[in-house]
């Protein structure tokens, strides 16, 4: 598989980025943190746009930095698209115009992407005469996409492309991002302080904090680790890619199966076999040792055995656990409840699930 392979190492007054990188050249890969954690200065010395002195920049195999062998390709020259928080249209052109900037800042045998794919994946045909200012913020941050696809990029950077819109606009440009990457096929490094944006996106999650790439991997695996709740917060828990397999409306409830398991949701909109993604907090997976022999209120029961047991540590009253439930499942249960249960590494569990977050919710 192609890869997209970093090494950067950057000092600034009071900030220091070191990071190194091996990521898929497809799909999408997020980069999360914290504000301040070096999301955008990684993205900038992919870009070429920060030269780490000793960095080290390759995508699917073409050096565009090599700094021990004096090889540096600048911004201009390497096949990136890049989009920004705000859309940076120009005023005076139309829409039309704007999009073909782009078109017109690669050679004719470069192109590999027509205007007629861009207008059509983004839903942007009737806009085309109109100029910027009879905008809403959504469509112009489709344009600037368009504009950046319209360069037949090998690599699209996006630095919170949504950050500046409400929520229902970014409802409406998350689906047009999904359907490029996979009718494009390119491989998209995509900046976000934003857990729901990943959930909805990502493939592969890059987690930085005070400059240093600390986690990297396919995204199901890094939201299980148990290293790393500390750094994801209240959102730490697992993420699980489920597909629809059956509703009953009288109850409101969708039923979603995944390795031989299932999770009841509120009702969705959704067809038979359409596939979901859903994030289970930790702090909602409560664990028995044997299934409860009287019915209770949480529909939701898998069965699991405990892989990991997080470190107990003194002063703390939680500790995680992780699961194997066909795919990573992490719980947050007290260092009592652990006694209690006497739980060790092989052990079969009941993991009681009381609510489950959507992948197309916001909070």
């Amino acid at each position: 598989m192609s890869r997209i392979l970093g090494r950067f190492d950057l000092a600034r007054p009071g900030f220091r980025l070191q990071a190194q990188l091996d990521l898929p050249a497809q799909g999408v890969t997020a980069v999360f943190g914290r504000s301040g954690s070096g999301k955008t200065t990684l993205l900038r010395c992919l870009a070429g746009l920060e030269r780490s002195p000793a960095g080290f920049m390759s995508m699917g195999g073409t050096v565009w930095q090599d700094e021990q062998r004096g090889a540096f390709v600048p911004v201009h020259r390497r096949a990136i698209g890049m989009v920004f928080q705000e859309p940076h249209l120009f005023s005076h052109l139309s829409v039309h115009a704007n999009l073909h900037y782009g078109l017109k800042r690669t050679p004719q045998h470069e192109r590999y992407i027509s205007s007629e794919q861009v207008i059509d994946i983004l839903g942007i045909g009737h806009l085309l005469d109109r100029r910027p200012h009879q905008l809403s913020l959504g469509e112009q941050q489709r344009i600037a996409i368009g504009r950046a696809l319209l360069a037949s990029p090998r690599l699209l950077l996006m630095d919170e492309p949504l950050a500046s819109l409400d929520r229902p606009r970014k409802q409406e440009i998350l689906p047009f991002i999904q359907r490029l990457c996979v009718e494009l096929k390119i491989p998209v490094v995509y900046v976000s302080h934003s857990v729901q944006e990943i959930l909805q996106l990502a493939d592969t999650l890059v987690l930085m904090n005070e400059g240093a790439s600390i986690a990297a991997g396919p995204i199901q695996e890094v939201f299980s680790r148990l290293d790393l709740p500390h750094y994801l917060g209240d959102m730490a828990g697992s993420v699980v890619d489920t597909r629809v397999a059956g509703h009953e409306p009288e109850y409101g409830l969708t039923r979603l199966e995944f390795h031989g398991s299932q999770l009841y949701v509120p009702l969705q909109p959704l067809s038979i076999g359409q596939p979901l993604r859903v994030h289970i907090l930790a702090r909602n997976v409560s664990l028995a040792a044997a299934p409860l022999s009287e019915p209770i209120s949480v529909l939701n029961v898998i069965e699991a055995r405990v892989t990991e047991i997080g470190s107990a540590l003194e002063g703390q009253h939680s500790v995680a656990i992780r699961l194997d439930a066909g795919c990573p499942l992490l719980a947050s249960i007290t260092r009592k409840s652990l006694a209690m249960l006497g739980l060790v590494p092989g052990q079969r569990v009941y993991a009681y699930i009381k609510a489950v977050s959507l992948s197309q919710e916001w909070g």
